[in-house]
């Protein structure tokens, strides 16, 4: 039996239960929900699917629905960037051969977003030529991704060139499997996750296959700095002794 593809769609919502059961029910088939983490402070929520490609087009199809219908980004409030309803929507190979397998689904969605949702779509990662990330569209937020487009810097790959306006627009990309993971410090100035991130990043000189945020955890009364990384960069141990490392200094 091939192993199934896996998406983990990022939803503007980590609050409301009444919207994440709902979420979670549009997905609950024909692909296998597999897990559900919401977050207060990031305001967002994790959804981990697996099934064949047209089983994920078909629950993403409908959870993204549900999105629109139930998630206002010009009400919504959080740590983490967003430029959509349904913020970022990845399909995720485990092999190489399935890379394929992955970008037909991930252009399957987007088709059906674009004629179905009417929303505006955004390819990142397998799907454009330069790799370009979320981090690229997400960057002042809908209001900035919208004044891009209207300024002809960017295009949405699928559908109409105006962000909806409640829901915004949908980041849909291909990729390998992550590494994520939180640090939380206890700090109460966010600048102090910014420049702690901005060491550890790949784009600004840190480590190999490394993101990272600087996020303020009202909630929790703490700074948190939000870290991805490719599953096949090497160990995460100098990437952590790095934070440790640069958080004693911040406080020294």
């Amino acid at each position: 039996m091939p192993l199934p593809l896996e998406s983990v769609p990022n939803f503007s919502e980590g609050r409301d239960e009444a919207t994440l059961a709902a979420l979670r029910e549009a997905m609950s088939g024909p692909a296998r929900l597999l897990d559900v983490h919401a977050d207060t402070d990031h305001h967002r929520s994790v959804y981990t699917l697996v099934g064949s490609g047209r089983e994920l087009v078909d629950s993403l199809v409908a959870g993204i629905r549900r999105a629109v219908d139930l998630i206002d980004l010009g009400r919504h409030q959080g740590a983490h960037p967003r430029v959509g309803a349904a913020d970022v929507v990845p399909f995720v190979f485990l092999r190489p051969e399935h890379e394929s397998a992955a970008r037909a689904a991930a252009t399957e969605l987007a088709d059906r977003i674009s004629s179905e949702l009417e929303l505006p779509v955004f390819f990142y990662g397998r799907l454009t030529e330069d790799g370009r990330e979320p981090a690229f569209y997400r960057r002042g937020g809908p209001e900035e991704l919208q004044r891009r487009v209207d300024e002809g810097e960017l295009s949405p790959d699928r559908g109409p060139n105006r962000l909806h306006p409640t829901a915004g627009g949908v980041l849909v990309g291909v990729r390998r499997p992550l590494i994520a993971f939180n640090v939380n410090l206890h700090a109460r100035d966010a600048q102090v996750a910014r420049e702690i991130a901005a060491i550890v990043r790949e784009r600004d000189g840190g480590y190999p296959g490394v993101r990272a945020l600087g996020l303020d955890l009202p909630n929790a009364g703490l700074v948190q700095v939000s870290i991805t990384r490719s599953w096949s960069a090497s160990s995460p141990r100098p990437t952590l002794e790095a934070l440790r490392s640069s958080a004693a200094s911040s406080w020294a």
